[in-house]
């Protein structure tokens, strides 16, 4: 055999004799078995007048990429062998398939990167196979478990012939097509070689020489190799060659795989004005989204850090109408991107919360509260949701850790969600839970809990008194000073809620006054439109008075005040006095607070009040104030007569009622 190769690079080097490479191909004269190293008839097969190899396990590489980067579509086949060229002798294409059929025969079989190594100690790969060897390497590496996968990579590392074939790779990456350059790379960088190493370098020179001649799918497979690369001289100068090439071919893209993949590379810090041609191309492109395709491009734009809201519409409308072909996984993907991007949709939200509470009793505990703590981070309510996984918890308390039971009181006590029938029940379970924590808690997750269940005006004494006692505050003498005004935040809370809703607790509790700091209320922006607007309500009502930027326990900001005597004041007060007795002005008045709010205050899609602006309004209620709630959009959104007949329909519903205007919220 080593005579037929032999003779057969030497035919093929004469025909290729005017080519740039001619004097490498004479360098070789030893057979394959005698150096065990690709010998020359690989740089003939990588002349430019031929096509290049194209080996069908790189196809099968092709697939397992697809399905790990982008789940469900596969890249386009590679191209047919240049073994096939009409351009070769009689008799030679068929010669050369009969003998890297067996290769490409046993590389289908190996299991593990060490089987292909020892593969390549057998057979000499030729230079597409190398493409084709590192990328099957990779793939037998993802359907292990973590732990097998490590010692599999130890073993690879640990092989001698690994050294060998990454030589090989660096020395015949000139010669290589395009797309097994990208395959190469990505393959070697997904195998964990060191970035910094001379093969990875080199390869990254060599696609930046290669970057014109990269057609859509190379430039597809080497953008989802360099969005997960780190920084470095070569990698930074080839995703700027990237983002002038993308850009030049935007109109000649056809998948949307690959339109992906490229946005994904080019990330955050593409220009604004490239961001837009990718929106419109994307856009363009709708007809053809798969499911896949538009859960992916909700996770693509939250990686370039780009709001698009009708391309986040068109997606999100193709994702509700098929939830329950959505695994677990992607569907949570699709929530974090969204909170991400700061994108809510109502008909997506409440699609995912309601296929969530048909999955209550077959997804587990943390996948339940996974999809909760998500959704918090989004201030949406699932009601039948919360209200579900409430009734799991009262039935099963003891399935809670310590974790899930701070993540379940966050959850409660921020969305503010009224359980109705099943409140105290609930309350009373966590509260057992908390209390079976309570000899191995720390302070700090034991101020956490205090605080989210403080907020939803439970008050349990075992862990109160457990939180205030004196080893316990020695704890949060030492806190770091990132973390010390949210500490005292939280204890500021929890001192209000035990002065103001007073519970029924054996022995009174206090926090002591080291721990609260000093009250520093958010300072208010002043609202001219609102003021204005007041000013006008009250001046057409009698008996009114209007105070502004009013203090409520040195915490509570209040925009307006507005005191409204009481109906029947004058014979009341009259009859009080001929008794000898004196009303208090709460008893002969009525306080109206005006809060203005922005609508992160609100549950999304409700006027349901969330987190500390719920404990604000029970707290303005104790001390006798009638809050009345405006969003910041609601007095934006109108002229100025609109705008007090809208609050003078709100203070005063007994005394005038406006159907247009009674709601203006957009």
């Amino acid at each position: 055999m080593s005579v037929w190769v032999t003779e057969e690079v030497m035919r093929r080097a004469v025909r290729f004799c005017r080519s740039p490479w001619t004097p490498r191909s004479f360098l070789v004269t030893t057979s394959i078995q005698e150096t065990n190293f690709p010998t020359q008839i690989a740089h003939v097969c990588g002349t430019k007048r031929s096509q290049p190899c194209r080996a069908r396990s790189l196809v099968s590489s092709v697939r397992f990429y697809s399905q790990d980067r982008i789940h469900s579509e596969d890249l386009e086949e590679k191209e047919s062998s240049p073994l096939a060229d009409s351009s070769l002798p009689a008799g030679t294409t068929s010669g050369l398939i009969e003998r890297t059929q067996p290769f490409i025969d046993k590389l289908y079989r190996c299991g593990s990167p060490s089987d292909v190594l020892d593969l390549t100690c057998q057979y000499a790969p030729t230079v597409q196979q190398i493409s084709s060897c590192l990328a099957h390497m990779w793939s037998t590496t993802k359907k292990m478990t973590d732990e097998q996968r490590r010692y599999e990579l130890q073993l690879m590392f640990e092989h001698p012939a690994f050294d060998r074939l990454l030589q090989m790779a660096m020395k015949s990456v000139g010669y290589m097509h395009s797309k097994d350059v990208a395959h190469s790379l990505l393959s070697m960088v997904n195998l964990g070689v060191p970035q910094n190493s001379r093969v990875i370098q080199t390869l990254l020179r060599t696609c930046q020489e290669k970057l014109n001649r990269f057609d859509e799918k190379s430039l597809s497979i080497l953008a989802s190799c360099l969005e997960h690369m780190e920084n470095s001289p070569n990698v930074n100068a080839l995703k700027e060659g990237m983002r002038l090439v993308v850009e030049a071919s935007l109109p000649g893209i056809k998948k949307v795989i690959s339109l992906q993949t490229m946005m994904r590379m080019l990330g955050k810090d593409a220009p604004l004005n490239l961001k837009r041609k990718l929106e419109r191309k994307a856009l363009s492109m709708t007809d053809e989204f798969s499911l896949p395709n538009s859960q992916y491009m909700i996770s693509t734009m939250a990686t370039m850090g780009f709001y698009s809201k009708p391309l986040l519409d068109i997606c999100s409308k193709k994702i509700t109408e098929n939830l329950d072909e959505i695994p677990f996984n992607r569907l949570f993907l699709v929530l974090q991107s969204c909170r991400e991007l700061r994108y809510r949709n109502l008909d997506l939200l409440t699609g995912i919360s309601d296929y969530v509470t048909s999955m209550l009793d077959i997804w587990t505990n943390k996948q339940v509260l996974l999809f909760l703590s998500v959704f918090e981070s989004l201030v949406f309510c699932p009601a039948a949701l919360m209200e579900g996984y409430a009734k799991k918890v009262i039935s099963r308390p003891d399935a809670l850790t310590l974790r899930d039971l701070l993540c379940v009181l966050k959850v409660y006590s921020s969305l503010n969600y009224d359980l109705q029938h099943h409140r105290q029940q609930f309350l009373d379970s966590v509260s057992q839970v908390l209390d079976s924590y309570l000899p191995k808690i720390s302070g700090f997750n034991l101020l956490k809990a205090v605080f989210y269940l403080c907020l939803l005006g439970h008050f349990p004494s075992s862990s109160l008194e457990q939180l205030l006692q004196s080893s316990t505050m020695e704890q949060f003498n030492n806190t770091p000073p990132r973390f010390l005004r949210k500490q005292e935040r939280r204890f500021q809370t929890v001192d209000l809620c035990l002065r103001l809703d007073r519970p029924p607790l054996p022995r009174p509790l206090t926090v002591p006054a080291s721990f609260l700091g000093d009250p520093t209320p958010r300072s208010p922006s002043a609202n001219q439109w609102l003021s204005q607007s007041l000013q006008s309500v009250v001046r057409d009502q009698a008996d009114t008075a209007l105070q502004e930027m009013v203090m409520v326990e040195n915490v509570y900001l209040i925009d307006g005040v507005i005191t409204k005597a009481l109906p029947n004041q004058t014979s009341v007060t009259e009859a009080a006095s001929s008794e000898g007795g004196d009303l208090s002005p709460a008893e002969s008045s009525q306080s109206i607070a005006v809060i203005c709010t922005p609508l992160s205050g609100f549950c999304f899609g409700t006027s349901n009040p969330c987190g500390l602006l719920a404990v604000k309004i029970r707290h303005l209620k104790i001390s006798g104030y009638n809050p009345v709630l405006v969003t910041e959009r609601e007095l934006q959104a109108v002229s100025e007569e609109k705008r007090t007949e809208f609050l003078r329909g709100r203070i005063f519903p007994e005394r005038h009622r406006h159907p247009e205007t009674d709601q203006l919220q957009p």
